[in-house]
C-alpha cells in the first residue's frame, strides 16, 4: 500500500480544512499555523521562505507597497481597481439617482403580506423605525466584542479583503482584535457570518413579514434527508470603506438588513431583462474588477440606510454596498412565492456563470419541489371551493412547472 504524503514541520498529511502556504525555495507545503503565517496576510508575501530555507536564503520577501493609502494608488491611464482606496474615494464623490424615485416607505405595522400583494414586492422597501416589524434585536450598545462573546472566539469565519476583493478565513477572535486595533493595515469585511446555530440566535428574531413569507420557515419539513438551509440570520461587521461589488443574492433570494450601528449605502439596479443580460456579461468578463457596473445601466439608485433603519431588497435586484463608517448590522435571506419566476431566473444565471456551490442557496431545487407540492395543494383546495388563486401564484406555479420539466429532462 502506498504511503500517504506528509507535509510541513509537523509531518502530517494534507488537510483541506487548514490553510497552507508553499515555500518558494524547497516547494514543500506548510500549515500557516505551524509557521506563523496568517491566511489574510499571506497575500502580502511575494516569495515565502520556510523556517529551514530562511537559514540559507534569508527571510521571506514581502510585496512592495505602491505608496500610502492617502496617495493615488493608480498610475495615470491605468484603470482603477474595485475596492482600492482610489475606487472608494471616487465612489464617495459620485452622484446617483435617488432611491426615493423607486422605494416604498411603509411603517412597520403597514408592512404586511396584504401590503406586498397589493403593491407587489418588486421595489425595495425602507422602514425608518423598527416598531411594528415584529423583530427582536440587541440594543444599539451591542458591540463586535459582544458578537464574539455569543458566537465564540474560535469560530472560523469568512472575511473579505476589500482592496483585493478576495476571501480568506480567520478566527472570529482574530477579527475582533483587528477591528479594535489602533491601526488597520487592511480593510476587512465580514458579511457571511450565519449564526442560527449559536447563542447569538437567541437575541435576534427576524422580521414578522419574513417569517410569514419564507419558504424555509414554512415549508421545509421537520424531518428531511437534505440539510435545512440556514440563511435566515447573518451578522455583518464592516469597517469604514468596506465595499461589496454588484451582485444578485443567491437563488434570487430577497434580503433584509437592519443597521444596528453605523450606516450602509446601497447602490440598487432594477432587474430588467436588459440589466440582467448586462450583469451576466459583466460577471463573466475578465476585467470585471476594472468596470463599475453602475455605469453600464440607465439607472443606478443610491439608498443610505442609517442606524435603526431596515431595508428589504426584493428578488433579483442587483446591488452593491459601501460602508461609510464602521457598521454593525443584521440581515437574512429568504425565498418566497411573490416572485417565483425571478428567483428561478437568478438561479439559472448562477448556473450559467458556474457559480460555486458555496455561494449558492443550499438545496435550492429541493425547496422548489416542496413549494410546487404546496402550490398544487392550494390550487386543489381553491378549485373545490370554486375560488380563483392569486395571479402571482398562478404565474409562479407555471414558472415552477417549466423548471421541473427542465430539471428532470434526460440528457
Amino acid at each position: 500500500m502506498a504511503s500517504v504524503p506528509v507535509y510541513c514541520l509537523c509531518r502530517l498529511p494534507y488537510d483541506v480544512t487548514r490553510f497552507m502556504i508553499e515555500c518558494d525555495m524547497c516547494q514543500d507545503w506548510f500549515h500557516g499555523s505551524c509557521v506563523g503565517v496568517e491566511e489574510e496576510k499571506a497575500a502580502d508575501i511575494d516569495l515565502y521562505h520556510c523556517p529551514n530555507c530562511e537559514v540559507l536564503h534569508g527571510p521571506s520577501i514581502m510585496k512592495k507597497r505602491r505608496g500610502s493609502s492617502k496617495g493615488h494608488d493608480t498610475h495615470k491611464g491605468k484603470p482603477v481597481k474595485t475596492g482600492s482606496p482610489m475606487f472608494i474615494r471616487e465612489l464617495r464623490s459620485r452622484t446617483f439617482d435617488s432611491s426615493d424615485e423607486v422605494i416604498l416607505k411603509p411603517t412597520g405595522n403597514q408592512l404586511t403580506v396584504e401590503f406586498l400583494e397589493e403593491n407587489s414586492f418588486s421595489v425595495p422597501i425602507l422602514v425608518l423605525k423598527k416598531d411594528g416589524l415584529g423583530m427582536t434585536l440587541p440594543s444599539p450598545s451591542f458591540t463586535v466584542r459582544d458578537v464574539e462573546h455569543y458566537v465564540g472566539s474560535d469560530k472560523e469565519i469568512d472575511v473579505i479583503d476589500v482592496t483585493r476583493q478576495a476571501d480568506c478565513k480567520m478566527k472570529l477572535g482574530d477579527f475582533v482584535k483587528y477591528y479594535y486595533s489602533g491601526k488597520r493595515e487592511k480593510v476587512l469585511n465580514v458579511i457571511s457570518l450565519e449564526f442560527s446555530d449559536t447563542r447569538l440566535s437567541n437575541l435576534v428574531e427576524t422580521p414578522k413579514i419574513v417569517r410569514k413569507l419564507s419558504w424555509v420557515e414554512n415549508l421545509w419539513p421537520e424531518e428531511c434527508v437534505f440539510e435545512r438551509p440556514n440563511v435566515q440570520k447573518y451578522c455583518l461587521m464592516s469597517v469604514r470603506d468596506s465595499y461589496t461589488d454588484f451582485h444578485i443574492d443567491f437563488g434570487g433570494t430577497s434580503v433584509w438588513y437592519h443597521v444596528l450601528k453605523g450606516e450602509k449605502i446601497f447602490y440598487l439596479i432594477r432587474p430588467t431583462n436588459a440589466n440582467l443580460t448586462l450583469f451576466e456579461c459583466w460577471s463573466s468578463s475578465s476585467n470585471q474588477n476594472e468596470m463599475f457596473f453602475g455605469d453600464q445601466v440607465d439607472k443606478c439608485y443610491k439608498c443610505s440606510v442609517k442606524q435603526g433603519q431596515t431595508l428589504f431588497i426584493p428578488t433579483g435586484w442587483i446591488h452593491a454596498v459601501l460602508t461609510p463608517v464602521d457598521c454593525l448590522a443584521f440581515g437574512g435571506n429568504f425565498l418566497h412565492s411573490l416572485n417565483i419566476e425571478m428567483q428561478l431566473k437568478a438561479y439559472e444565471i448562477e448556473k450559467r456563470l458556474s457559480t460555486a456551490d458555496l455561494f449558492r442557496f443550499p438545496n435550492f431545487e429541493t425547496i422548489c419541489w416542496y413549494v410546487g407540492k404546496h402550490i398544487l395543494d392550494i390550487f386543489r383546495g381553491l378549485r373545490e371551493n370554486r375560488r380563483h388563486p392569486a395571479s402571482y401564484l398562478v404565474h409562479g406555479g407555471k414558472a415552477l412547472n417549466l423548471a421541473f420539466r427542465a430539471w428532470t429532462r434526460k440528457e
